[in-house]
């Protein structure tokens, strides 16, 4: 077997090894349509979205965010979502002054707000600043939900909602941006449609005061 045959043997592995997981977000599409459906709610009520991970898990929940403040893939208005560990002054800061277990949790306590949603990202499910967040977006009020690898694990115990994604931590990691973009789908589809059920209730009001 030569190099190039080697190296492709190994590629389509990992995509094998993809398989398994993409199949069970099929069976989760109901739960991802549901978080994306009460997501748009919320920010439609002036609620916000709170997102956190480590390495490449923080990279999917940066997306996240980006997605909501941009756009997906259709015109809409912004929405608040922050990433808590995109802010490098804060992170390093309460890194410095709390230790780096605390450098969500702090956050969480300065941003969120009764109705807000924390979003945790992670491959593990026991990163101990994840956990910490998790606990003091629980005392604040807000909803948690956290997208991990395999389950049960810590952080799955600690939120309202967790989708354990099956298979190896590079796997659970591209399934996460799989997920990230079906509730970013669905979250589009309500905004859209309570818009559009907004401008008609005008057209109408308007129509009635002449």
């Amino acid at each position: 077997m030569t190099e190039n045959s080697l190296s492709l043997e190994v590629v389509r592995n990992h995509l094998a090894a993809l398989r398994p997981v993409l199949e069970f977000l099929d069976d989760e599409s109901g739960r991802l349509d549901r978080w994306g459906r009460t997501l748009a709610a919320r920010l439609m009520s002036g609620n916000r979205m709170l997102a956190a991970g480590n390495g490449g898990s923080a990279a999917e929940a940066q997306h996240f965010t980006a997605e909501l403040v941009g756009r997906f893939d259709g015109e809409r208005r912004p929405f608040s979502a922050v990433s808590l560990h995109a802010d490098s002054s804060a992170v390093t800061a309460i890194g410095n002054d709390y230790g780096f277990e605390e450098v969500f949790a702090r956050q969480v306590r300065g941003h969120g707000r009764a109705g807000d949603v924390l979003v945790l990202l992670s491959t593990s499910g026991s990163s101990r600043n994840l956990l910490l967040a998790a606990a003091a977006a629980t005392e604040l009020g807000l909803s948690t939900w956290a997208l991990t690898g395999e389950g049960p694990n810590p952080l799955s115990g600690m939120v309202d909602e967790c989708l354990c994604l099956p298979g190896p931590s590079a796997n659970v990691q591209e399934a996460q941006l799989v997920a990230i973009h079906a509730i970013c789908r669905a979250f589009d589809e309500t905004v859209l449609a309570a818009d559009a059920e907004s401008a008609q209730r005008e057209l109408a009001q308007t129509r009635s005061a002449r």
